[in-house]
């Protein structure tokens, strides 16, 4: 049984593909495209996972949408028709896209691949993402909790998992949204909406929540898992372009403006934002305001999240919880959920966001639809595009770079720690690349967490960010618990996909100044022999130098773009950064 997965047209477009309930390959058509966040029909995505499995679109027993159009484009119209005429940009927008291709997914379908009418099938939004962690979960029995910006009219909602069987029990229903209502913030505090969220995130341990009074002006929270939101504050539902409107902006004050530098009094001013401005003090003063806005959104979305949490427990009374959507990214609130509602155990797959809803597609309709039995756990993220062997030695032998290639293991490995002991930024290339925006030991830029300035270095040679943003520590699970705050740390899958936010021990945060938080805290990922040996291996090694089995990991990409996928992307990253060596699987290329 062929079954492939499709979710296109809002954001993160994406396919899976299962063979027999098993996950084949999985990857986000920005790979591929090298387009952030690219939402376009996920061709180079799908052509990717049929070459994997080595069939032909013809050759699927089903294709699964992961919603279904025709009642998202009801919403668009009836939402727009309800504020008319103010929403008539919405209005004319809705009409030129989706009267365009985004209504008629089947028939586009057919004309693209060549897959009858009849396979074509349709799953609902929060359906996919209920089932794209239920299903690929350990658990057999659990409470669902799904939280995005809005489905076709679902914005959140509280099920239940048993066996093959996923159900959906209470929702909310736009306008009223958590993941609307953390975008307008986001707007607000000058980031891009959809891409930003987790800049906020990071901007919050720097702020105060101060304004958590103001913030709950704009809603109300029942015990029930409810959320409504007075609207008059927002613009999402009637412009297509504004999140809050003037009433909002009169309650918090002017925007951020979004080219603007972030540093407050206490996150330092980095050499790459250029000379101290004359008004640093000043300017740091207005920041703090927003630091303290986005610790006070912040504040109230892991509220709203323990709530829905609480109430998934009270309404299931089961104490297994698996969380989707994009809001179950949020890696702070997640780890507030386990310590401090009757949630046991957490089960998130590493792309929650709308990307993982092909996955989820595809699993509904071979367990819900189909009463196929369950036998697949994601164990791990790696599902991408490997690139190993010739396509790596073209790409080296094109670069023009020195390269050596490294035919012993523990050689390369010996040389890398190596290389990262002396302070020196290493891009590492290796094997299928992760699916979901996280870098998981794949496609990943390392250095060495035990110094104070690597925050700053790595920032300045190859990610220009913002001087808030943290780096994330990878450490072996075995020795997890001797750096953070997480008990029993392998049973914990969220901490395989860097999915939790835990405090760093106190006796460990000065030994890890470069990945530990302001705020004492870390967004770690655990690192298992046997899912990802070679990363393992590397850990391992530098910890039997160093006395610290952990590396500081950000993301392969530069500032703007995708995480790099195929050699040449990494080569190309490589010469426009300031990384100081790439190791290509078993290459280590380095600048002339």
């Amino acid at each position: 049984m062929l079954i492939l997965g499709v979710s296109c047209y809002f954001h993160d477009a994406a396919a899976a593909l299962l063979r027999d309930g098993q996950l084949v390959a999985a990857a986000e058509e920005e790979r591929f495209s090298r387009k952030k966040h690219d939402f376009g029909f996920p061709e180079n995505a799908i052509e990717f996972c049929l070459r994997t499995a080595g069939i032909k679109a013809t050759d699927l027993d089903y294709l699964v949408f992961f919603e279904k159009p025709f009642l998202k484009f009801e919403r668009l119209l009836l939402t727009s028709m309800q504020t008319f005429p103010r929403s008539l940009k919405v209005f004319r927008e809705a009409m030129l896209t989706w009267l365009g291709d985004k209504i008629w997914i089947r028939h586009l379908i057919q004309n693209k691949l060549g897959v009858p009418g009849e396979k074509i099938l349709f799953s609902e939004h929060h359906l996919s993402h209920a089932a794209s962690s239920f299903l690929c979960s350990p658990f057999e029995e659990a409470a669902i909790l799904t939280i995005d910006g809005v489905g076709e009219w679902t914005t959140a909602s509280i099920g239940v998992g048993k066996g093959t069987q996923v159900r959906l029990l209470k929702e909310i229903r736009f306008p009223h949204s958590l993941g609307l209502l953390y975008s307008a913030f986001t707007a607000f505090l000058g980031f891009e909406v959809n891409e930003g969220e987790y800049k906020v995130m990071g901007m919050a341990p720097y702020g105060k929540p101060r304004y958590v009074e103001k913030v709950h002006r704009l809603l109300k929270i029942g015990a029930d898992g409810s959320l409504w939101l007075d609207t008059d504050y927002f613009a999402f539902h009637r412009s297509p372009t504004r999140a809050f409107n003037r009433k909002f902006e009169a309650l918090f004050g002017p925007p951020r403006a979004p080219q603007s530098h972030f540093f407050t009094p206490t996150s330092g001013y980095p050499a790459y934002f250029g000379p101290r401005p004359a008004d640093f003090d000043a300017e740091a003063a207005r920041n703090q305001y927003y630091a303290d806005v986005a610790a006070s959104i912040q504040a109230v979305t892991e509220e709203v999240l323990l709530t829905m949490a609480r109430a998934a427990y009270a309404e299931t009374g089961l104490p297994r919880l698996v969380l989707a959507g994009g809001v179950a990214l949020n890696s702070v609130a997640n780890s507030r959920i386990l310590r401090e509602t009757p949630i046991e155990e957490l089960f998130i797959q590493p792309a929650a966001g709308d990307g993982g809803g092909a996955v989820g597609a595809a699993l509904y309709a071979h367990h819900c639809l189909l009463g196929k039995p369950r036998a697949f756990v994601m164990e791990h993220a790696y599902w991408g595009q490997a690139y190993g062997g010739a396509p790596v030695r073209s790409a080296v032998a094109q670069c023009g770079l020195r390269a050596e290639q490294i035919g012993d293991e523990e050689r390369l490995v010996e040389r890398v720690v190596d290389a990262l002991d002396q302070g020196r930024v290493i891009g590492w290339f290796q094997g299928r690349f992760e699916w979901g925006p996280r870098a998981l030991g794949n496609r990943s830029i390392l250095a060495d967490p035990r110094r104070a300035d690597m925050k700053d270095i790595v920032n300045t040679k190859i990610k220009f960010r913002e001087p808030y943003r943290p780096f994330a520590p990878s450490v072996l699970v075995d020795d997890a618990e001797r750096f953070f705050d997480l008990p029993d740390a392998k049973r914990h899958y969220p901490a395989r996909f860097m999915l939790y936010v835990v405090p760093v021990k106190d006796g460990a945060r000065d030994k890890l100044p470069a990945i530990t938080h302001v705020d004492g805290s870390a967004r770690l990922q655990t690192v298992e022999r046997e899912l990802n040996p070679r990363y393992h291996r590397l850990i391992e090694a530098f910890g039997q130098l160093t006395g610290v089995p952990v590396l500081l990991n950000t993301s392969f990409n530069l500032k703007g773009e995708p995480i790099v996928a195929s050699p040449a992307d990494a080569l190309s990253t490589f010469v426009r950064s300031g990384m100081d060596l790439l190791v290509l699987d078993d290459w280590i290329v380095q600048k002339a």
